[in-house]
């Protein structure tokens, strides 16, 4: 008999191995406490699952009738009816009426991952429709971000009379309303924040407006504007537009976008999302795309792709473009028909990304010695914003992230130019939104301009109020921030041994993937495995070697740890037992493949028994 996991009392579950304080000073946790347990029976007894892939999934709340879809998330199964979104209607009509006209529609999008699939996706489809749209990314530095005057001048000049905004726009009240007095009809398709006011355009479609009942805020842009198309193509449909000489668009053949955008954007991969990132990367997989199998290539990505290879190899080649390069370049890949031409242009991104982490490092350095000394010994202070002149603006959002993530805090970086105006962004915490409070400061004066997510903002300012921008985060976000630090935890999904450590155990885990926000990968822990080996390598990385009780060997990696916590537990280690706690990725080489452990954290055992779960 099965026992119902809501028959069992809620209790706080035991700290994981009986770590209550790693060696980093975390708390583990097991991600499962009674009925989670229960619920991972239960999945075991109907599906005939492995038992550590049903703690995955009964850790991550699926329900025991929704493993079958979790484990194969299908665009048709959980696409909605897009008028469900707010002015949905009214876009797609718009849209459509520029197809059946042959309009020159110009297409404005932000210079991010996000940004350049959401162009990409969209000029794609226009071009299908026989149209030849205009596209114009911003320059980040001369420009900034979303659309401006001059830029909408400049398109209105070149005979645009539609003007379609993605992943911005929200906010851009005066441009989009002199794109209207130039005549311009004006569709926007983004998933930003939205301030008291809203621009007035012939559509607005964000599922993040305050009166939009879709849910389907958690969508990046290059997802929504994939939902738009759905809408366009049913309208063209119903027009009997679609023929034998122009039949109608494949959509999902171009799920390498909306995968790569939205892993790239930190979309969470829940609903809708999880879909678009399992079937783009089937899609990726078959190397059919120029533009991403170029940008594959120059990553040298050589086994198939996984979600972490499009947040961490191939989306920050596509920024490099945007942050120190020409901003279309991403645009210009995607879209690429010629293989000789995108392999050069995968090849100078790929120039330009390298040259970025050059000068992220630079002003890393200088921004964490300033947070260091803002912390003080006490390491007080809710958030961190650092200032410097000569850092560039492109790389200001990787260096808040590092801070961020180095000192567990909210975290700004901010640009100071020569005229003392500040460009910076921000990066936020579990459980503090960021966006709203940049929002509320811009409200109160502090702000030139801002905006964003809850997990990260854009701000600019001038110089002279950088003192008192600093004092109204710490005010406004102190709270937030203590709670959200009062507990410093791991949860962990279960635990194994070397020996178990296999290709076969990691693909059976990945069954729960693609991994990312909002779906984390599984933690698993080796319990009292010796540290046989640990050595740097690369850029403050330790290649390491962890032996079993019985002479089973996993090798593992801590990355960007020498100097951290992690990796002076772990040097400090060397041949002595420890608790490590790590997440699984396949090593491919030379045709051979093995499992990497990445380490997260390590704790010294009991002298107990250690019991396995």
């Amino acid at each position: 008999m099965t026992l119902h996991a809501s028959a069992l009392p809620v209790e706080a579950p035991l700290a994981f191995l009986g770590v209550s304080r790693s060696l980093t000073g975390k708390l583990w946790r097991d991600r499962l406490d009674a009925r989670g347990a229960a619920r991972a029976l239960a999945i075991v007894q109907r599906y005939q699952l492995p038992e550590m892939l049903a703690r995955v999934l009964a850790g991550r709340d699926v329900a025991i009738d929704d493993v079958a879809d979790f484990l194969d998330p299908t665009i048709r199964k959980l696409m909605p009816d897009p008028h469900t979104v707010t002015e949905m209607e009214h876009a797609a009509k718009r849209i459509a009426d520029a197809a059946v006209r042959g309009e020159k529609v110009a297409i404005f999008g932000d210079y991010d991952v996000d940004g350049a699939t959401s162009a990409a996706l969209l000029t794609w489809h226009l071009r299908h429709c026989g149209l030849d749209p205009l596209i114009h990314i911003p320059d980040r530095i001369f420009e900034g971000y979303g659309p401006n005057i001059d830029a909408v001048r400049a398109l209105a000049a070149k005979g645009a009379t539609l003007l379609v905004t993605v992943d911005c726009g929200t906010t851009s009240i005066e441009p989009l309303a002199e794109a209207r007095k130039l005549g311009m009809s004006v569709v926007v398709i983004d998933h930003h924040q939205t301030g008291d006011d809203l621009p007035e355009v012939d559509a607005l479609v964000n599922p993040n407006r305050p009166d939009d009942l879709s849910g389907l805020g958690h969508l990046a842009a290059v997802g929504l504007v994939f939902v738009t198309l759905v809408a366009v193509n049913r309208e063209l449909r119903q027009r009997g537009f679609w023929t034998g000489v122009m039949p109608e668009p494949d959509l999902l053949s171009m799920l390498h976008h909306v995968a790569l955008g939205t892993v790239a954007d930190v979309a969470p991969l829940i609903g809708l999302n999880r879909a678009f990132v399992a079937k783009g990367l089937i899609a990726m997989r078959r190397r059919d795309h120029v533009g991403h199998t170029a940008l594959m290539d120059v990553a040298r990505l050589n086994g198939p792709p996984e979600a972490w290879h499009l947040g961490f190899m191939l989306g920050p080649r596509i920024n490099a473009g945007g942050r120190i390069g020409r901003a279309d370049l991403g645009v210009r890949l995607l879209l690429e028909g010629d293989v000789s031409e995108a392999a050069r242009i995968a090849a100078e991104l790929d120039r330009l990304n390298s040259e970025r982490r050059v000068i992220e490092q630079a002003a890393e350095a200088q921004a964490e010695a300033e947070a260091l000394a803002s912390l003080g010994l006490e390491d007080k202070g809710a958030v961190i914003v650092t200032a410097a002149e000569g850092w560039h603006p492109g790389v200001v959002g990787l260096v808040a992230a590092r801070l961020k993530e180095k000192f567990a805090r909210p975290a700004f970086a901010i640009a100071l130019e020569p005229g003392g105006i500040g460009t910076g962004s921000g990066r936020s915490i579990g459980g503090v939104d960021l966006g709203k409070a940049v929002r509320q400061a811009v409200h109160d004066g502090l702000l030139m301009k801002g905006g964003g997510h809850a997990m990260a903002a854009g701000v600019t300012l001038r110089k002279e109020k950088l003192a008192e921008f600093r004092a109204y985060m710490e005010s406004a976000l102190a709270a937030d921030v203590a709670n959200s630090r009062h507990e410093n935890e791991l949860f962990i999904d279960g635990a194994v041994t070397a020996r178990a450590v296999t290709p076969e155990f990691a693909a059976t885990l990945n069954r729960a993937g693609p991994f990312g926000s909002a779906n984390p990968e599984p933690v698993i822990a080796l319990p009292s495995h010796q540290l046989v080996y640990a050595d740097e390598v690369g850029q403050a990385h330790l290649r390491l070697r962890f032996k079993s009780g019985d002479g089973s060997i996993v090798n593992g990696i801590a990355f960007r740890s020498v100097g951290q916590k992690l990796g002076s537990a772990l040097t400090q280690n060397r041949g002595q037992q420890l608790h490590v706690a790590g997440s699984l990725a396949v090593d491919r080489w030379q045709g051979t493949e093995r499992v990497q452990f990445r380490v997260l954290d390590v704790a010294a055992p009991d002298q107990g028994p250690t019991v396995i779960r």
